[in-house]
């Protein structure tokens, strides 16, 4: 199919929502770039190999390619398997649980590396990002890091609790709306959660300003549950691993008249985010893009159109830079010496 001839303009935010509503919204990693730029590693897998303090060895690394991954989640949750087996056959089991440690570590240096710390935040940025999530009913997630959910930690009463079981574990069975507040899903996963020795999805309950220092303390039963590597197809069988991420995966497959896109780039790593749309039957979709250069947003324009070509989808282009969550000012500088 010929794709049609794009111009070089933008829709403003403001003025499309104004005539179109979009209860819905999906955010990538374009939302956090938005205020620190430090976001812009490509993979947190190739960070934890050159990290400063503490990169994966190579006998570390031979464990994800035996595994054909690099997706810490599954690295993980396979050595702590190791153990259980090895600890129930009476096997020594130190060298897998060295691995684990060693592994896990690697992890969190990586994450710090890129991670805004809790002290450079501003409660201003907090509170644009609040109000701007608070708008929405429904807010899918493909981020891991934290923003949102310090975010969402200043007002909590406007968004919905998911996690309603006991030690704040996320129950399949008690996940109907209670109100009005905003739904938040986190597709892949998030750092303020982690896997349960039984497979289920338990939140975090550190404060703000502890939660990022105490990130994956190495306990044997916490495991991050975030997908942050890998293929669309591994994404998505990681995601059918879980009772939580698969909740979140068809909350946006759902049928659904709009949906907002902001700072989401769609790639090949997350067509199963494209063919969940797809069923979805979206019949508009408002698409952020940044305002680079005209060549820059002819090009977003066929890349996003190309994804939909087949499908009776009218797709909508705005500036990033209208929308609350890529305005300036929610922005926290980086210093010379961060």
């Amino acid at each position: 199919m010929e794709l049609p001839a794009f111009t070089g303009e933008l829709e403003d935010w403001s003025t499309l929502n104004g005539s179109i509503d979009f209860p819905e919204l999906l955010i990538g990693n374009g939302a956090s770039l938005a205020v620190w730029r430090k976001f812009a590693y490509f993979s947190l897998f190739d960070e934890a190999q050159t990290t400063k303090n503490r990169p994966l060895s190579p006998t570390e690394l031979s464990v994800f390619r035996a595994l054909d991954t690099s997706n810490f989640e599954q690295v993980l949750s396979a050595l702590k398997n190791s153990i259980r087996v090895n600890a129930a056959l009476t096997i020594n089991s130190s060298s897998p649980r060295h691995r684990y440690f060693a592994i896990k570590e690697a992890l969190i240096h990586a994450v710090r590396s890129v991670h805004i710390p809790w002290s450079q935040m501003q409660a201003s940025s907090l509170g644009r990002i609040n109000s701007a999530l608070s708008q929405y009913q429904t807010v899918y997630s493909g981020n891991y890091d934290l923003l949102n959910y310090w975010a969402v930690m200043q007002a909590p009463q406007a968004f919905e609790e998911m996690f309603r079981g006991a030690d704040s574990t996320f129950d399949v069975g008690n996940n109907d709306r209670q109100g009005k507040a905003t739904r938040l899903l986190y597709l892949h996963g998030g750092m303020h959660l982690v896997k349960n020795i039984d497979g289920s999805t338990r939140m975090l309950t550190s404060s703000e300003s502890t939660l990022l220092a105490s990130f994956a303390i190495n306990q044997l039963g916490d495991i991050p549950l975030f997908v942050n590597e890998g293929s669309s197809a591994d994404k998505l069988k990681a995601i059918r691993s879980s009772d939580y991420l698969s909740f979140c995966y068809h909350q946006l497959a759902r049928p659904k008249e709009t949906l907002c896109i902001f700072g989401h780039s769609l790639g090949a790593q997350d067509q199963h985010l494209v063919q969940a749309l797809k069923q979805a039957r979206v019949k508009t979709l408002a698409i952020s893009v940044y305002p680079h250069n005209p060549l820059f947003i002819q090009q977003q324009k066929q890349h996003y159109t190309s994804l939909f070509a087949e499908h009776n989808v009218a797709l909508r282009f705005f500036d990033a830079l209208s929308h609350p969550l890529g305005h300036p000012e929610v922005r926290i500088a980086i210093t010379p010496a961060q």
